[in-house]
């Protein structure tokens, strides 16, 4: 069964995560994979709408853990490629997002047009306490879209907070009953469907206009300092704490060396 299911009637591609078994965690291949889809519905005229959802009880637990311990591939990173799909794809994307959306599970979520969360919802940006940095943009989306100050709240610290807060902070479009998220979207899906497509793309190209090349130079800085911080001592023992089952230890300094 593929990780990424897909299914398009009536104008909807309806793209599912699923891999509920690791809570619907990004490997390498979904990155690519996505992108793919992306890219393959900017081209298709008979897409018009792309709906977004994941089966099991989380949305996206971010990257899985596994990859980052790989050695990093040559050439354009997964993550990287699917960035670029996102910046370039001009048609709507609706998410319903229910359960924990982490890390990238959530970043990914500022580059989506509509974007309904269940009201058990969860959301976590952790990159701090895995001794990484914010990436898919967010560097530069987040902040602008609600003030250096929440956002230092939400990156600096690292900690979870629920739909409400998310919608408070203009994160999601609207929380809906849970029983209820996924024929909301839907239903939003529908609508946008039947529009003008020229228009759609034309209007959703300038609303990003002004903010493109803010994310694109966001994108730039993001992996280059995400691939040194993934290389470093503190990223070690981040890795090696959450595959340990224990607090990691980000303290511990080197005993000074003493003359004789």
């Amino acid at each position: 069964m593929s990780d990424i299911i897909t299914e398009r009637t009536n104008g909807i591609l309806r793209v599912e995560f699923n891999r509920p078994e690791r809570k619907n965690a990004m490997t390498s291949g979904m990155y690519v994979r996505l992108a793919d889809i992306l890219n393959e519905a900017a081209e298709d005229e008979e897409t018009r709408v792309v709906l977004w959802h994941s089966a099991g009880d989380t949305f996206c637990a971010g990257n899985d853990i596994g990859d980052f311990l790989k050695p990093p591939g040559s050439g354009e990173s997964p993550q990287a490629r699917l960035m670029d799909a996102f910046i370039r794809f001009e048609k709507p994307i609706v998410v319903a997002v229910q359960g924990a959306a982490v890390g990238g599970g959530t970043t990914m979520l500022t580059h989506c047009d509509f974007v309904y969360a269940g009201e058990s919802a969860k959301f976590k940006l952790p990159f701090i306490d895995l001794a990484l940095v914010p990436e898919f943009g967010s560097s530069y989306s987040v902040p602008a879209r609600i003030g250096h100050l929440r956002a230092a709240e939400l990156f600096l610290l690292g900690e979870p907070f629920g739909a409400e807060r998310a919608a408070e902070l203009g994160l999601v479009t609207r929380v809906v009953p849970d029983k209820q998220l996924f024929a909301t979207a839907m239903e939003i899906a529908k609508k946008l469907a039947a529009k003008p497509g020229g228009a759609l793309r034309a209007s959703k190209r300038l609303l990003k206009q002004g903010v493109i090349d803010q994310v694109k130079a966001a994108v730039k800085l993001e992996g280059r300092e995400f691939s040194e911080r993934l290389r470093s001592s503190e990223a070690k023992e981040a890795f090696s704490a959450f595959l340990e089952k224990r607090l990691p230890n980000f303290t511990h300094t080197p005993a000074p060396v003493v003359a004789e």
